[in-house]
């Protein structure tokens, strides 16, 4: 039997592609409006694969499920740094690790520019910002991931959690 919703974790993650080495970071907090993580692990994986366009789930996704693999905690959901869906039905990064994940995690694409054949992405605006976030989701409704990250923690356009993650990459 599963662990109480109330016992997840939630998970943002991202990647960071250097000439030398490939760095996955992933933060873990508790609740969507939290301003401190409750922790992070960082794995610094082999170069990554070269950028296909429209695979790019492909150079990312293994370095994401090897920091995932040491998470201890269950997890209610994951953020990426992407889309879930790159058009109506086509895949993106976000469809592909839920996938990877056996579908047992849901997984919601937080994206700052568009996508050219972007399908089912919903716009929020935070902060003070008029350039809006794109929300695509698998395994929850987008509208309902959507209002997650637009109540994240954060008084600028990128959540609190999302620029840790982003930072914990760059600097690690």
């Amino acid at each position: 039997m599963g662990s109480p919703k109330e016992n997840r974790m939630l998970a943002c993650v991202d990647v960071d592609y250097r000439p030398d080495v490939t760095v996955a970071a992933c933060v873990l907090f508790r609740g969507w409006t939290d301003a401190k993580e409750a922790g992070h692990l960082v794995d610094r994986g082999p170069i990554a694969a070269p950028y296909e366009p429209g695979q790019f789930y492909r150079r990312e996704l293994p370095h994401l499920l090897r920091v995932l693999a040491d998470v201890q905690e269950p997890l209610e959901a994951i953020v990426v740094d992407g889309y879930v869906w790159l058009g109506e039905n086509v895949p993106g990064l976000g469809a592909h690790l839920y996938e990877a994940l056996c579908r047992t995690v849901p997984v919601i694409g937080v994206a700052k520019t568009p996508y050219v054949t972007t399908g089912p992405a919903l716009p929020i605006v935070r902060g003070g910002s008029l350039r809006p976030l794109l929300v695509t989701a698998i395994g929850m409704e987008t509208a309902t991931a959507a209002e997650h990250i637009r109540r994240m923690h954060g008084s600028s356009r990128l959540p609190t959690m999302l620029k840790f993650v982003d930072r914990l990459c760059r600097e690690s």
